[in-house]
This record gives C-alpha cells, sequence and structure tokens, in this order.
C-alpha cells in the first residue's frame, strides 16, 4: 500500500466515523470509520518503514575526482 492509498483510507474513515450520520440495519458505519482509519495509519507507517531505507540510501551520490598525471603525454592533437 503506498501513501496515497493510506491517506484515502484515513480520509475515507475520517468521513465515516465524524460526518456520516447514516444508519443501516446490522451494519454500524462509525466503527467502519474507526477500522479504515487504524488500516490508514499502519499502511502509513509500513510504507514508510519499507520505503525509506530504499530512498534514503538511493540518494547517495559517489563522487569521482580525476587527477591530471603529470607523467602521462597530452592527448594526441587532431
Amino acid at each position: 500500500m503506498g501513501i496515497g492509498a493510506s491517506i484515502f483510507l484515513l480520509a475515507l474513515g475520517a468521513i465515516l466515523a465524524w460526518a456520516v450520520d447514516f444508519s443501516i440495519s446490522g451494519l454500524d458505519i462509525h466503527v467502519i470509520g474507526y477500522i479504515l482509519m487504524v488500516v490508514g495509519v499502519l499502511g502509513l507507517i509500513l510504507t514508510l518503514v519499507v520505503w525509506a531505507p530504499r530512498r534514503r540510501n538511493a540518494t547517495v551520490v559517489q563522487e569521482r575526482r580525476y587527477v591530471d598525471d603529470p607523467n602521462q603525454p597530452p592527448p594526441p592533437a587532431y
């Protein structure tokens, strides 16, 4: 699950838990909202734990320095 899906589940769960005033027999909309929010938070945490180390290592840039060797002959002139 990605960050976008986790945020979507959080938002949908918050809407169902706090903004919807609707009832279906045998189904509690507010509990479903809380469950979706918990799933969204868990998905967000897992996404950050799994992907954060990979993204951090991907930004490491290896620097190469080229030093002129005084004993090396110059390149040929064309």
